[in-house]
């Protein structure tokens, strides 16, 4: 099933193949003990899940020593597989459900990635700065500006300029309109040619 991430990510290292090849068996395995992933997901986990995360890859490359928090990480989406794709950026994957932590950890460790951090938080309670905020949808773009933009700091250490980059589907114009800042919308179907994609966008601002 990684083939479909070879198919776009060609540049992959052996290591990064195996690590992306073993995360079907892992969620499968923790997913049977806490369900952090819908069952009518599961069997498109590669598509729904690892790919669409990688969306974010297309539109903004992390420098190494970049700084990048998800936001709201559930079982570890987008964070798991940008950190595989990253290997010398640094990721903190929050959410303030324990038992999606818990799959984090445990899927984390399994792949042996250094570079990502999870933490249960609340994330307006962090006391750290990041280069990045990256999140899949947790809630309405002014309450999740809300939370994070104190969190954000100055600068460029990736492709764009410093700032945040969420998933998102459907007609966002007026949710964005209401937060005063400015957005790109990047369409995914531009990147990957699934139908689920079809809707999809990666939206992003940066911290001015």
């Amino acid at each position: 099933m990684e083939t479909i991430l070879e198919k776009y990510f060609p540049e992959l290292t052996p290591e990064q193949r195996a690590q992306f090849a073993a995360l079907g068996e892992l969620y499968a395995a923790w997913n049977a003990r806490i369900n952090v992933i819908s069952r009518k997901d599961f069997d498109q986990l590669y598509v729904r899940h690892v790919l669409h995360s990688l969306a974010i890859a297309k539109v903004c490359r992390f420098d190494a020593g970049a700084r990048v928090l998800d936001v709201g990480c559930g079982g570890g989406f987008p964070s798991i597989p940008l950190a595989i794709l990253f290997p010398e950026a640094h990721f903190t994957a929050a959410d303030s459900i324990r038992k999606k932590i818990t799959v984090v950890e445990g899927v984390s460790a399994s792949l042996g990635l250094r570079n990502l951090t999870p933490q249960c938080v609340r994330v307006e309670t962090l006391p750290t700065r990041y280069d990045y905020v990256v999140s899949r949808a947790v809630t309405a773009m002014p309450e999740f500006v809300g939370w994070v933009w104190k969190l954000l700091e100055r600068g460029q250490r990736g492709s764009l300029p410093n700032g945040i980059l969420y998933l998102k589907g459907g007609d966002l114009a007026e949710e964005l309109a209401r937060t005063r800042l400015k957005w790109t919308l990047y369409e995914i179907q531009d990147f990957f040619t699934e139908p689920f994609f079809e809707t999809k966008k990666v939206v992003y601002t940066p911290k001015k």
